[in-house]
């Protein structure tokens, strides 16, 4: 899953990106309301962090403006070090999914942000399937015949984003933006080391499914029985 940190403190900003980095998460983090606005669109996030004392404008600004640049919006955890009661109100009254009063506990903020993911309606978690291989996109489970496979974030993400495509090549710039946060450095061929292992996971469960490489292009995730060439 994919998160959007906007935290102008630098030492806290760097401090929850890596606590949640560490438990699987992707994290884009950013500094300012401007920078906040200009990746919200294109981003694909599961959900927001905000702080709301930017240097810029007021977080309260990118709160309203998100639903406007994110069909459907994206669901929102406000962390703040304002801890009045008109605060609390005014910030879950305009769209906020949970409002947590600095400081916190990393480890309550995790909890927070898990239990907003969680609230029906919050992600799309349709099952996919494809061959033997089943895809929870809620739960992010992957089984073949029932039985469970293990796959780290980027190999399920990469999962995700081919099953998701439905036979079609997904080019790699696509991919690259699913699997790595934009100020993530990334290797001309870290994307191929991902499909390598996830084609490896694949094959040892016997799951049916062939990973197709379109040259210069991307990769395309079929069923054995109509596989082509590539």
């Amino acid at each position: 899953m994919r998160i959007l940190l906007v935290e102008d403190h630098r030492e806290m900003r760097d401090l929850i990106a890596e606590h949640f980095v560490g438990r699987g998460f992707a994290v884009d983090a950013v500094g300012s309301a401007e920078e906040a606005r200009a990746a919200l669109p294109g981003g694909g996030y599961d959900v927001l962090i905000l702080d709301l004392g930017l240097p810029d404008s007021d977080g309260m600004e990118v709160l309203r403006a998100a639903p406007m640049l994110v069909p459907g919006g994206v669901p929102t955890l406000v962390v703040t070090a304002r801890d009045s009661l008109e605060d609390r109100l005014l910030g879950l009254n305009e769209g906020a999914d949970d409002y947590l009063v600095k400081p916190f506990s990393l480890l309550e903020l995790e909890a927070r942000l898990r239990a907003v993911l969680r609230r029906p309606g919050t992600r799309e978690g349709p099952k996919l399937s494809c061959g033997a291989l089943l895809y929870d996109a809620g739960t992010r489970e992957v089984s073949v015949r029932g039985e469970p496979i293990e796959m780290s974030r980027r190999e399920s993400d990469l999962l995700e984003a081919l099953l998701r495509a439905a036979g079609r090549v997904v080019v790699r710039d696509i991919l690259e933006e699913q699997l790595y946060a934009f100020n993530e450095p990334v290797t001309p061929n870290a994307l191929e080391a991902v499909v390598s292992r996830l084609r490896r996971r694949l094959i040892n469960a016997e799951a049916g499914v062939r990973i197709e490489t379109r040259r210069g292009i991307g990769y395309r995730l079929v069923a054995e029985t109509t596989a082509e060439g590539g």
